[in-house]
């Protein structure tokens, strides 16, 4: 049976909420801690990379319990709506430190809340995402709705990218701590909202049942899956060099772009990536679709993305300081990460049939799991890279005016937001053609097999 509208409808919504919160995170919780609270750059990185190391535990552990929850609601949603009220519940916290705390205690805070908000926000993408096999068919009705709830997902992205300096600004009264506090409770409360519909409007249509798997034998099917483990490679290598810029952009444009209007300047640029990056996902890809495959869209979105840092470094050291000159490596980069984000979901949930084939068994929660992880992965290199670059630049609050962020400083946060996320989507390109070999015409022929080998069952 396809897939209704209504259905359609709600599993983008939660996308929307859920990257929401994810933006929320991942841009701005070394700003809030670093630049707000004064917590050195250095200790965030660590933090988060710690952060990192325990979710390599963590996510596919999560992805086993997933997989082994039988109930009335499905194996999925009452995952998905008991980690979204927790995760919620933690974001509020992540940027609501108490004012009493600074030094160590603070440092220890952030430390133990960052982790719980991995933690819970691991417990509803794991499900969220393997919903995508588990209540689609193969093919064209998987990768439409992978489009969707990646285009929505790029809307939420999109919206916290857009107006958070703003209603910061706004809700704080000038001051940014109150600011992100208040900002983070209404985003929370989206997201529980936008989730809680997911979970009303959908049904997991599933009805293959397979024994649960220990945690050996989960480890074994994604070494054995070698599709699987390519594109969680290639989805790390192309997230850390985008987050590493997305991390960084707003010290650009405070103390490097400067002037008494940066936040007006930096909205501007963001609304316009924003709009570029959905318009990507919801016109750009599928208009590329109907001409070339997933595989060569992979190839003119890393292409766009690495021109449009070669022209942004280029323009940041040209004597202009316009935003809209921005624009055009701006839509390069941006319209290049919407198509990735899609097509990398599309690959990814393509590994699910190929791993059945190979293995006997379908592993979506713990395939699905690496995404959660790597995902976070990226975000914590990406950080740490920002915040070694951030220590040794000295750009923090203390920094009164970009003329005090000058010469060698402006010229590292530079070279930082640009040349390592070029060397990283080069090499992203090279590893996946060699490695990844899942054309269209190969699943369909998985999945046949796939079926084949049912009937006979």
């Amino acid at each position: 049976m396809k897939l209704t509208n209504k259905e359609k409808i709600s599993y983008g919504l939660g996308a929307v909420g859920k990257d929401m919160v994810y933006m929320l995170s991942a841009s701005y919780v070394l700003y809030y801690y670093q630049d707000i609270l004064g917590v050195s750059a250095i200790a965030m990185g660590v933090i988060l990379m710690i952060a990192r190391i325990f979710d390599a535990f963590n996510d596919p552990i999560m992805g086993v319990l997933v997989a082994k929850t039988r109930t009335r609601w499905g194996k999925f949603r009452p995952w998905l709506l008991i980690g979204t009220l927790l995760n919620a519940v933690v974001l509020y916290l992540l940027f609501a430190a108490p004012p009493a705390l600074n030094g160590s205690g603070l440092v220890a805070y952030a430390a133990v809340i960052y982790i719980l908000w991995g933690v819970t926000y691991t417990m509803m993408d794991i499900p969220y995402w393997s919903m995508i096999p588990a209540f689609t068919q193969s093919g064209k009705e998987r990768e439409n709705l992978s489009t969707l709830a990646r285009s929505c997902a790029g809307v939420g992205s999109a919206i916290i990218t857009v107006v958070t300096v703003i209603c910061v600004a706004w809700l704080g009264q000038g001051d940014e701590r109150v600011g992100f506090k208040w900002f983070a409770l209404i985003v929370a409360v989206l997201f529980f909202i936008f989730i809680l519909i997911t979970c009303v409007m959908i049904k997991e249509k599933s009805t293959v049942s397979v024994e649960a798997p220990s945690v050996g034998q989960m480890f074994k099917a994604l070494i054995r899956n070698d599709q699987a483990m390519t594109v969680v490679v290639t989805i790390v290598l192309i997230n850390t060099s985008i987050y590493i810029t997305s991390n960084l952009v707003i010290y650009f444009f405070k103390y490097d772009f400067g002037g008494a209007g940066w936040r007006d300047s930096y909205t501007l640029f963001n609304t316009f990536g924003g709009a570029a990056q959905i318009l990507s996902m919801m016109l750009l890809f599928p208009l590329l679709r109907k001409f070339i495959s997933t595989i060569q869209v992979f190839y003119v979105s890393m292409g766009m993305g690495i021109l449009g840092y070669a022209v942004l470094l280029a323009l940041m050291f040209a004597p202009i300081k316009s935003v809209y000159l921005l624009f055009l490596p701006g839509f390069l980069i941006f319209a290049a990460n919407g198509m990735l984000t899609v097509l990398t979901t599309v690959f990814l949930a393509n590994t699910v049939d190929y791993g059945e084939l190979k293995n006997n068994r379908r592993d979506e929660s713990v395939i699905f799991s690496m995404q959660t992880f790597v995902v976070k992965l990226a975000s914590g290199v990406a950080a740490m890279v920002a915040s070694v670059a951030l220590s040794l630049c000295h750009l923090s609050q203390d920094t009164e005016s970009a003329a005090q962020a000058a010469g060698g400083n402006v010229v590292g946060l530079r070279m930082t937001m640009t040349l390592v996320p070029i060397v990283g989507l080069v090499f992203a390109i090279f590893y996946f053609r060699k490695k990844y070999f899942l054309t269209e015409q190969k699943i369909e022929e998985i999945t046949a097999q796939v079926q084949q080998r049912k009937e006979q069952q």
